[in-house]
């Protein structure tokens, strides 16, 4: 009879445990976040909670911290210091509590700016984690920050940008020469106001990846780029490095005064996933750019705007992607886009690469297409530009293109072909140098290098 009643027992608590695999675990929550900057080496400590919302209890088969014991994360789970465990009961409606402790030295440069790891947990075969998030150099650390006051950026350290920086309308974010602006996997920076990028000719401005292994040097695809909202105005980037993005600067709508809505000039903007420039119904000048190595286009630019573009070269090479688009591209209309009267104004480029049509301008609606193409060295199949000074299918003779090397050979037929532009009005402020900051004598070497 004894034997019978504990049977029957040891069968009801099994039947209390539940043993669906749709099973999951509540977290209080998903990323963990430590944004305790350091100073020295230091540690600090934070709890979550797990939750069994379930009407039967659930045995944790295993939880276990990824990194293991190289991790900079260490565990307490249920009051015992350890990094795994397994068979954890969570009564029904009931909870428990798990402590996180990491220990940073922010002067190890060994260490990315952002250190990770997550908890991971198992759950009759369901795989759950959460992220574990905090801080390894000394930094600026920015996380979903709003910007609502001018602000000034310095280069004494790297800005880290986790999820998402935004400048308000009617605010000014100025960056001085010399600084590093670095973004976590998709993060981004929302102009709705002004920027302003001060970089010179011995100090470029930084904007890419905070991976700093070797092997994300040159990676495509960390962070989403710069983007331009309608309400932003008057921004201006000069002598920077933009690279590693998916889209390097997106630039939405005219701005409202007339004036251009990015100035862009001494920059280089290399391997973005999609291009290095989007413009949509936008106005944007730029003078003395290099852009290169970019997954569809260089530089694209629809639904109709305003493009003035001088001394820069459009180099299609692509050896980490199939391009099969042409470099620059400008359209009146777009995907999902209104038709938009198209200016473009073309003087003094190298627009080259590895396809045979590098530069398409199209019309497709009845709007105005007001187009001046001048003194450029063109690839195309087209005739369309023929004459007006241009080079058609004559190659610059670039460096070593093939280790992005784009400042000319001696003999190259782009020497001394520019047109004079000392009557720009951009002249005394931007043309008058080339990329490296050497005075620009006319007629010109075309492209960014004089």
């Amino acid at each position: 009879m004894l034997i019978c009643m504990i049977a029957l027992a040891a069968c009801r608590k099994s039947e209390g445990i539940s043993t669906d695999k749709n099973a999951r675990l509540s977290f209080s929550t998903d990323t963990v976040l430590f944004d305790t900057v350091f100073t020295a080496i230091g540690s600090t400590n934070k709890r979550i909670k797990i939750y069994n919302l379930q009407h039967k209890a659930i045995n944790i088969s295993n939880i276990q911290l990824a990194g293991g014991n190289t991790s900079n994360f260490s565990l307490i789970i249920n009051g015992q210091s350890l990094n795994e465990k397994s068979n954890l009961k969570i009564d029904a409606g009931d909870s428990i509590s798990i402590f996180i402790k990491v220990l940073i030295n922010p002067n190890t440069q060994s260490l990315p700016f952002i250190v990770q790891d997550s908890i991971l947990f198992s759950t009759n075969g369901n795989p759950q984690s959460v992220q574990l998030v905090a801080y390894g150099q000394n930094a600026v650390f920015v996380n979903e920050q709003l910007i609502s006051t001018n602000t000034n950026w310095t280069s004494k350290l790297p800005y880290i940008i986790y999820k998402s920086v935004t400048v308000a309308p009617n605010t000014t974010l100025r960056i001085q020469a010399g600084t590093r602006v670095l973004f976590h996997n998709q993060a981004g920076m929302r102009i709705r106001g002004s920027l302003q990028v001060e970089g010179n000719a011995d100090q470029q401005v930084l904007f890419a990846g905070d991976r700093m292994e070797n092997f994300y040097a040159e990676e495509p695809g960390q962070w989403n780029g710069i983007h331009l909202y309608p309400s932003s105005q008057a921004s201006s980037i000069q002598y920077a490095m933009i690279k590693n993005a998916i889209i390097g600067i997106r630039a939405d709508s005219l701005s409202a005064n007339g004036s251009p809505k990015l100035l862009l000039n001494n920059t280089a903007l290399k391997n973005m996933s999609i291009t290095a420039i989007a413009g949509y119904a936008t106005r944007l000048h730029a003078f003395n750019n290099l852009f290169y190595n970019c997954g569809q286009y260089l530089f694209y630019g629809v639904g109709g705007g305003s493009y003035n573009l001088k001394q820069n070269t459009f180099a299609g090479y692509n050896y980490s992607f199939s391009r099969k688009t042409p470099a620059v591209y400008l359209s009146d209309t777009g995907p999902g886009l209104v038709l938009g009267n198209l200016k473009t104004e073309l003087l003094n480029n190298i627009i080259w690469g590895t396809q045979t049509e590098e530069l398409l301008i199209e019309q497709k609606g009845l709007g105005t297409a007001e187009s001046t193409v001048k003194n450029n060295l063109i690839r195309t199949a087209l005739q369309t530009h023929a004459g007006n000074g241009n080079l058609l299918n004559t190659d610059p003779m670039f460096g070593n293109s093939s280790r992005y090397e784009f400042s000319l050979a001696p003999a190259s037929p782009a020497h001394k072909k520019g047109a004079d532009l000392s009557n720009d009005p951009y002249f005394q402020l931007f043309l008058n140098k080339d990329f490296e900051g050497g005075l620009r004598t006319f007629p010109s070497t075309l492209g960014c290098f004089q």
